[in-house]
């Protein structure tokens, strides 16, 4: 969906970013079909990140409506989220070298909704050392590649409802509703923590942001044709 108040390729588009390519990746193909269909280099800018494995609603804005990034970035958001309970990853996602834990004790459902509600207000959060935070003007997921140890900066968040969909060991199934900053594989490591198993999110969608859904996007594809 492209929604805009202005004439040209002063726009708001709403793409459901499929898995295995970056976020950036996205703008620069956007970038390169807007420019060629206008003849002139179109500026394209997106809203908050989504991980290379996750899918759902991104947000992109062009032209004059690149001013409005952080207007967006800043909404609250909402995913879905499968985490992987026995494990843990590098990265907190399916991408990272993946270590199986010692559980002694399997959770059952109600431990497990007992512990998802312990994250449910204003939290202190940890985002991950492969994450795109700027750390002394470089991405934080650079230094870590370059095998750097990278203190990341711990942040307040806002979890505002967790719901648990489905949970079969070793996977549960969550919806969350989040403030914006919130990193959902910093959340499932917590709750691997918690429920002292261990956990890392094998795949993550974002469903809304603000008033925007992913029902409202098109798909990467169809958009560049």
């Amino acid at each position: 969906m492209t929604t805009s108040n202005n004439s040209g390729y002063d726009r708001i588009i709403l793409i459901d970013k499929p898995a295995g390519i970056s976020s950036f990746g996205v703008v620069a193909r956007v970038r390169r079909y807007l420019t060629n269909l206008a003849g002139h280099r179109v500026k394209v800018g997106h809203c908050g990140t989504l991980d290379p494995f996750a899918t759902g609603l991104l947000i992109l804005v062009t032209g004059k409506n690149t001013r409005r990034a952080s207007e967006f970035s800043g909404l609250d958001k909402v995913y879905r989220a499968v985490i992987r309970l026995g494990a843990t990853s590098t990265t907190g996602d399916p991408e990272g070298e993946i270590t199986d834990c010692d559980v002694n004790h399997i959770p059952n459902r109600d431990e497990v909704v007992v512990a998802l509600q312990q994250f449910i207000g204003r939290i202190t959060q940890t985002p991950p050392m492969y994450s795109a935070i700027k750390i002394n003007g470089r991405r934080a997921y650079q230094l870590a590649r370059a095998g750097q140890v990278v203190d990341m900066p711990s942040r307040q968040v806002t979890i505002y409802d967790i719901r648990l969909i489905s949970y079969n060991y070793p996977d549960l199934t969550i919806e969350t509703k989040v403030s914006s900053g919130t990193y959902i594989r910093s959340l499932a490591i917590d709750i691997g923590e918690m429920l002292h198993t261990g956990a890392y999110v094998t795949e993550l969608r974002r469903l809304s942001v603000g008033e925007f859904t992913v029902d409202e996007a098109v798909a990467l594809s169809e958009f560049i044709g």
